[in-house]
């Protein structure tokens, strides 16, 4: 019997990518979200609360691989928590979660919860793997935008970052799935690395703006990691084939 693939997240930016994946692969796939939606085609929409636990463990019944994409800015490590809770009583198979690069590494909030995050499904009893990655180039897009609509736009100084694209990280992350568990894996990161003034000037050559940069300096303990490049990999990682340039290019700003 080929049992559904659970994926929460399933509606977000990797997820859009994943779902379709895992549909040309043969799998049916259960997405779990709080709105729920239509399913349909292979894909079964189920509704759940992975922050207070409603609906949860009747999502994850049935299911022998469990792909964890849902994440915020707060609150990641409970969610994980509970749906960790549901998967070891559901004797679940595999459990695949998506982290940061340098999580374990710079001192920022939300990375503590990916951190913690990575640890609750690490301690789960349950065969899993776990695949860092770095900045999708869609958060970047949405950074630098926001940045552009300033009449100087402010860049911090030191900052570089490996954006990543979210079809590479969603074409790893499926194979993973659909291998044997294998615990932490290398980090996936894009194939270059970007001082953040050349990210804002792509995205402003590509959208036909002009704006004059600004530097300014990074504040605190994060500042110093960003600094030292603690958010990257630069060696022992894998790295996705689609640049900013590229990303960039098809959007046709």
């Amino acid at each position: 019997m080929n049992f559904p693939v659970l994926v929460t997240g399933g509606t977000g930016t990797l997820g859009r990518h994943v779902v379709p994946l895992l549909r040309d692969a043969g799998h049916p796939v259960r997405v779990l979200s709080r709105r729920g939606g239509p399913s349909g085609a292979g894909v079964e929409h189920v509704t759940a609360d992975l922050s207070t636990g409603a609906g949860v463990e009747a999502a994850v019944c049935g299911t022998e691989i469990i792909m964890h994409l849902a994440g915020g800015q707060k609150g990641d490590d409970e969610a994980t928590r509970t749906l960790v809770r549901a998967a070891q009583r559901a004797g679940v198979g595999h459990l695949v979660y998506i982290s940061v690069i340098g999580a374990d590494r710079v001192p920022l909030g939300w990375l503590h919860t990916k951190l913690a995050a990575e640890q609750a499904v690490a301690g789960s009893g349950l065969p899993w793997t776990t695949l860092r990655a770095a900045q999708f180039h869609d958060l970047v897009l949405s950074m630098v935008r926001g940045m552009a609509k300033l009449p100087v736009v402010p860049v911090p100084g030191g900052l570089r970052l490996q954006p990543v694209d979210a079809r590479d990280v969603a074409e790893r992350l499926v194979e993973l799935a659909l291998d044997k568990p294998a615990g932490q894996v290398p980090d996936l990161a894009g194939p270059t690395v970007y001082p953040m003034a050349d990210l804002i000037r792509g995205y402003l050559r590509a959208a036909g703006k002009r704006r004059p940069l600004l530097p300014v300096r990074l504040p605190g303990k994060a500042g110093r990691a960003y600094r030292a490049g603690d958010n990257l990999t630069l060696h022992g990682a894998d790295t996705g084939t689609r640049t900013w340039e590229s990303f960039l290019d098809g959007l046709g700003l």
